[in-house]
């Protein structure tokens, strides 16, 4: 008996390397966006704990005012299995040229490389809709947050626009007036504006313009060299843009599993299998890490 030819141990060198390269001809963007991290836990809970208030006077010989922390929002991290795979026959490595053959490999490491981007994208393309909500009940971007003392507190225009000098500066007085959950302001500063391919050429005018874009003024543009930009191209919004702050804890990616490789051969069929998994999970805890627009 004739033992049929190992495709999975001629393809795996090949395998192994396209993959590699296919991954990072596109550079990675989820990761210019999130704060990456990994876990070897089922699930992962980030739970929110409220500050003090402000101090009160306190009369000669009177007791301390004594203030109450309160418990926060939970929220939970699960991370999600996906994976793909092709099947290849001994008679299509036959008849095949081993350079087309050699290509199957790369479209499954592109596939996978583009559904990370497109599971990092999804976050901000949701951001304001009322299907995804946060642990606080609200979508990630939302003009009416609750805080745990009582009250709301923004991230979004309160009048939706599109990216200018003027709704850009709105967004960053509005990141100014962040407080926490006692009402207290947050030293919240912007780092990053994110944009869908449609407004590069915008936000190119607006931070690396000397004067004022689209006026015939020669004022000088206070947005200049500001802060940088990053175009997702996994952006379904074509006006909606986004503002990254530096608060902690904001837009997470927990890496459960990075990609795993595997092959295997069926030696009555000839067939050879080979197969890609991963697990994550992504998601936002504190919802002033961002500051957007959905446009006008």
């Amino acid at each position: 008996m004739t033992t049929p030819i190992n495709l999975s141990q001629l393809l795996l060198p090949g395998f192994r390397k396209i993959y590699g390269d296919s991954y990072a001809d596109i550079p990675t963007q989820y990761d210019k966006v999130y704060e990456i991290d990994t876990s070897s836990k089922s699930k992962e809970e980030d739970q929110g704990l409220s500050t003090l208030g402000l101090a009160v006077e306190k009369p000669v010989m009177k007791s301390i005012t004594f203030d109450t922390v309160y418990q926060g929002y939970t929220k939970t991290y699960t991370p999600i299995t996906y994976a793909l795979g092709f099947m290849i026959a001994k008679e299509t490595w036959d008849d095949a040229l081993y350079r087309n053959v050699k290509q199957l490999p790369k479209a499954l490491g592109r596939s996978v490389r583009h559904t990370i981007e497109i599971l990092g994208a999804n976050v901000l393309n949701n951001a304001f809709s009322a299907s995804y909500l946060g642990a606080d009940g609200k979508e990630l971007c939302a003009t009416d947050h609750p805080l745990l003392g009582g009250g709301t507190f923004r991230n979004e225009l309160t009048t939706p626009a599109d990216l200018d000098v003027i709704s850009f500066e709105q967004c960053l007085i509005d990141i100014r007036g962040f407080v926490d959950d006692r009402g207290l302001k947050v030293v919240a500063r912007p780092k990053l504006l994110v944009i869908p391919p449609q407004l590069e050429f915008a936000a190119k005018m607006l931070l690396k313009s000397e004067k004022l874009p689209d006026t015939a003024n020669n004022n000088i543009n206070p947005a200049n060299g500001m802060m940088p930009y990053i175009v997702l191209d996994w952006l379904t919004d074509p006006d909606a843009f986004f503002i990254l702050t530096d608060v902690p804890n904001g837009l997470n990616f927990i890496w459960r599993e990075k990609p795993r490789f595997g092959t295997e051969d069926e030696w009555n069929s000839e067939v050879s299998k080979f197969k890609v998994v991963f697990r994550c999970a992504n998601g936002w805890t504190d919802s002033r890490c961002v500051f957007g627009s959905p446009g006008a």
